[in-house]
């Protein structure tokens, strides 16, 4: 048996397929900050045997939730001297340019913790001086007086030479062994002195709690019984031992949100769709990533907590791009001091959650507003829905200022959030130069069905996709996943006159040290997969486009190609190229699979039969610009292949409900997923 669990906001998932392909799910409340609780609690509601468990592969928030929260450690910082504030100063691109209060992120190490080394690398890795090794002596003793938990250790040009770097380590552990400390290039050799030194720091900020979760996660699976190959999730798409996660946690950092994004790729290369916008929305927040032609596309320019008012902190490690907002099933309706209905960011989480859990939850949610307009039943929901208490709240926060009715109020709060969504999908699409008629919507998580079909009309899309095990795909994806490591290196040449025999001997070395790490895993290297990557630019430019390059020896014939592509690629996201300028080479990136053994997904038993044999029953709906209108409510379970269900419908299960929409079409497909003709 192979199973996957996702930890959530509000819920913890879980997704198991046997040796059959027959797949099975459950949910249970998430338990912070004891996480690993609601990991047992959801093996237990789904009745598995432990000891069956294969394998175990985990996606968590702990360390996102550790960073954002600022419940990491006590962190030391050690770096080359004459760059101690390069945390401070950061980067001169404000994003809110006009505000004369704008304040820079404050560092996640102070500046007493900041100490600097004689040593220096130039930029080709080669010594100008050598590292002062009674300093970082001195620093050591100093970080143990200050009661120091973790250190990061990030010199200038470590991306070329890390020897200065190792010997540091190599000093720390012999003379502190208990302290948890990471170098600059064990988690990235890509230049950008900031963005490296920020992500070195962010790690080992989070190193022991990351070590003390997987620990315990560990731990507590070992006592059920179960020794299985354990996986955990990344922020490539790609999963890792639990033993490399201890060591750079900061590749966990979007860990669940991006299992799904893979999933949809994997999904939509069953069903032969290949342009895919992957849509999930949970009980916080909604994520929507963009596949082209069955790539899930990553970049190393990610930073957390980054809005359009503040910059935030970069993390210069591999990440599914994905776009994120505050908008979700426990999203807050509020309204703001100009007095406009606002929906998010400000989340009712899993405590107290919305009215409609019973928990103590007083204000109105985007949930609590589907019940009122039918979208949802109560009849659904683990608990004894108080309406009353429900219908009071938007009442009283919401119609009231705005002297309308409770209906009225709450298809305003759906309007909103769906308003919301819609920027954060054109962001990944029409934003980038992508056209969304050309690509399917792929939607997930508990509440993507309930929103996409309108979403998918109001972007064009003609065609929605809701899978089986909606609200808990992420896990179905985890499961789908392969293990994956990135190799990324910085390599500035000049195309023009490039070295072939250099280059040629840069990638043969990441293609080694790929094999040598999978080796290690237990991976047979017929079983990894590598895929090389360079990200170019014009000289002169600040900014890179990723390209793909041949496998095999580097020619010159292959070299104009990648170039070519580098110019259709760059007219793409641009719109323009300039085919007479000079290129360069900055990074090359090698993409290693450790392909794992995965399921294959069971057909539905049962083909053909009638919409009308999983009718539940007749429900008035409200429908934006129809106003109420009965629709037919169907059991999902109880549907059957080939089934076809005309709008207004909806179509329920234990923890999901797809909303039909008045001239919508639905068809159920072998394996049980809903395909939806949008009607535009």
């Amino acid at each position: 048996m192979r199973v996957a669990t996702d930890i959530g906001g509000t819920f913890t998932d879980l997704v198991y397929v046997d040796q059959n392909g027959k797949m099975g799910v459950a949910k249970s409340h998430t338990t912070p900050p004891h996480f690993e609780q609601g990991v047992m609690d959801v093996i237990n509601v789904s009745g598995i045997d432990p000891e069956l468990l294969q394998t175990f592969i985990h996606g968590t928030t702990v360390i996102i939730n550790a960073l954002t929260e600022r419940k990491g450690v006590k962190t030391g910082l050690i770096t080359t001297k004459g760059f101690r504030d390069v945390l401070e100063i950061a980067r001169g691109n404000r994003p809110d340019l006009f505000n004369v209060r704008y304040e820079k992120p404050t560092a996640f190490v102070p500046r007493y913790l900041r100490q600097e080394v004689e040593e220096r690398l130039n930029y080709k890795g080669e010594v100008i001086q050598a590292l002062n090794k009674q300093q970082v002596k001195d620093i050591i003793h100093y970080f143990q007086k200050e009661e120091v938990e973790a250190i990061a250790v990030s010199y200038i040009h470590a991306y070329s030479n890390p020897t200065h770097e190792q010997e540091t380590v190599e000093l720390i552990k012999g003379l502190w062994p208990e302290v948890a400390v990471t170098a600059s290039h064990e988690v990235t050799k890509e230049w950008r002195e900031y963005e490296r030194t920020s992500t070195v720091v962010l790690n080992s900020y989070v190193k022991p709690i990351a070590a003390s979760y997987v620990d315990r996660l560990e731990n507590e699976l070992k006592q059920i019984g179960s020794e299985s190959q354990k996986y955990i999730m990344q922020s490539n798409g790609g999963t890792t031992t639990f033993e490399q996660s201890k060591q750079t946690p900061i590749n966990m950092l979007e860990s669940g949100p991006v299992a799904g994004i893979y999933g949809a790729a994997i999904l939509g290369k069953m069903l032969g769709e290949h342009n895919i916008i992957a849509f999930d929305i949970g009980g916080t927040t909604a994520k929507c990533s963009l596949i082209d032609n069955g790539e899930v596309k990553v970049s190393t320019d990610y930073s957390i907590e980054r809005t359009d008012k503040t910059a935030g902190y970069p993390v210069k490690v591999p990440v599914v791009d994905i776009v994120e907002i505050g908008n979700g099933g426990g999203s807050i309706a509020w309204i703001d001091g100009g007095g406009s209905l606002r929906v998010g960011p400000k989340s009712a989480g899993a405590l107290p959650g919305p009215v409609a859990y019973g928990k103590g939850g007083q204000d109105p949610t985007t949930t609590d507003a589907n019940l009122v307009v039918g979208r949802l039943s109560a009849k659904n929901f683990d608990n004894d829905v108080d309406m009353d208490k429900v219908r009071l709240s938007i009442k009283e926060k919401i119609a009231a200022p705005f002297n309308t009715s409770v209906e009225e109020a709450a298809l305003g709060i759906i309007r909103i959030a769906n308003s919301n969504m819609l920027n954060a999908l054109k962001l990944i699409s029409v934003r980038k130069g992508y056209d969304p008629r050309e690509f399917v919507l792929v939607a997930f998580g508990g509440g993507g069905s309930m929103h996409a079909p309108a979403l998918a009309q109001d972007l064009g899309v003609k065609k929605g996709i809701v899978p089986v095990a909606a609200s808990v795909f992420s896990a179905f994806g985890m499961l789908m996943t392969d293990l994956r490591h990135d190799y990324i290196q910085t390599f500035i040449r000049r195309v023009d006159g490039l070295d072939l025999l250099e280059l040629n001997e840069k990638l043969i070395i990441q293609e080694k040290d790929a094999l040598v790490q999978y080796n290690n895993e237990g991976i047979e290297s017929e079983n990894v997969v590598l895929t090389r990557f360079a990200d170019l630019r014009y000289v002169g430019q600040e900014h890179t486009v990723k390209v793909p390059i041949p496998s095999g020896e580097i020619t010159e014939e292959t070299v104009q190609q990648v170039i070519q592509k580098f110019h259709e690629t760059h007219e793409q996201l641009y719109t323009f190229k300039l085919e007479e300028a000079s290129t360069e080479i900055v990074n090359l990136h090698l993409t290693a699979f450790g392909i794992v053994h995965k399921p294959e997904l069971a057909k539905l038993d049962k083909v053909g039969g009638t919409a009308e044999e999983a009718l539940k029953e007749v429900r008035p709906v409200l429908y934006e610009g129809k106003g109420w209108t009965d629709a037919n409510v169907y059991d999902r379970n109880l549907l059957s292949a080939d089934v076809v269900i005309q709008g207004p419908a909806v179509i329920e299960e234990q923890s999901n409900s797809t909303i039909l929409y008045p001239g919508q079409t639905l068809t159920v497909d072998s394996y049980g997923n809903l395909i939806i003709d949008t009607g535009v």
